[in-house]
């Protein structure tokens, strides 16, 4: 497993009972997560009057925050020289998965060591850690996301991140419908990352089933390497998709094109001031030799 490593302005402070309390900055968040099904203690006594705010699950689905404090709408935290955007979301969620700094850390050096100008698509891209983490390291990045919203999320970090704004290409739609495009268009790109949710709908209402559509995906997408690719990176949050699923679709796909290695597993965050780990997904990557 590998886990996040130099995040200062993010922490993991504990976890129990379904809840992981973590620090965004100077901002205390209380969230659920299904995956912490041990006994730590009851958080909410346990750090009585230091949480800024708790998302509370709803048994009809969503939920809503609760701020016990004043929280802003949105505040700034930065990884080393990259600076993001942090908001509350519906879904529990923040607009930024600060497990993926391993992928970034991977990315980045993969880029700056190639010594070339180097393309990168980006599917499913968010609000573009991924895309910001490349352009970092003088990568051209296109951004697909099916989300106007996301998009424009991405937007404010690349510019709170004081990157140039001429090194990505921001696109609004459906992440298949935009890959036979750009192969009808004959583009190519020297990496490829996608963070596929397990369930979705495009811009125009398309269904996504990464069940059913992501070896399709993939498929479309080593068409769109280039003749010297420098990675291909999966990441996934699918409950029940094992790691070995990503490494055998690379293999077969992107292996059988072009010569490099595949690895893959789990990432995770440590809990602080423990021996435990908090699991936060698999990847699966390809990389050049």
């Amino acid at each position: 497993m590998k886990l996040i490593s130099d995040f200062k302005d993010y922490e993991l402070l504990d976890a129990s009972n379904g809840e992981k309390l973590e620090r965004w900055g100077n901002v205390i968040l209380l969230r659920p997560d299904p995956q912490i099904i041990w006994d730590n203690g009851d958080l909410r006594e346990k750090y009585k009057g230091k949480i800024d705010a708790i998302y509370h699950r709803s048994n009809m689905g969503g939920g809503h925050w609760e701020n016990l404090k004043k929280v802003k709408p949105y505040w700034q935290i930065s990884y080393k020289n990259l600076t993001f955007n942090i908001k509350q979301m519906g879904f529990k969620h923040t607009g930024l998965f600060p497990e993926q700094s391993v992928n970034w850390e991977f990315m980045i050096d993969k880029i700056q060591s190639s010594n070339r100008k180097i393309k990168v698509l980006n599917l499913f891209a968010y609000t573009g850690g991924a895309t910001v983490a490349c352009m970092s390291a003088c990568a051209h990045v296109t951004h697909v996301d099916s989300s106007r919203g996301m998009v424009d999320w991405c937007k404010e970090n690349v510019l709170s991140s004081n990157l140039n704004e001429n090194s990505v290409r921001y696109i609004v739609d459906d992440c298949i419908k935009f890959v036979k495009r750009e192969i009808r268009r004959g583009n190519k790109y020297d990496a490829i990352v996608m963070d596929p949710p397990s369930f979705g709908r495009g811009a125009n209402k398309e269904v996504w089933n990464i069940e059913k559509n992501l070896w399709e995906l993939v498929n479309l997408c080593v068409s769109l390497l280039s003749d010297n690719p420098l990675f291909f990176l999966i990441n996934s949050y699918t409950t029940g998709l094992s790691p070995y699923v990503l490494s055998n679709i690379l293999n077969m796909l992107v292996s059988s094109e072009f010569k490099g290695k595949v690895t893959c597993g789990e990432v995770g965050i440590p809990i602080k001031n423990s021996e435990l780990v908090l699991p936060c997904g698999i990847y699966g990557r390809w990389e050049c030799e």
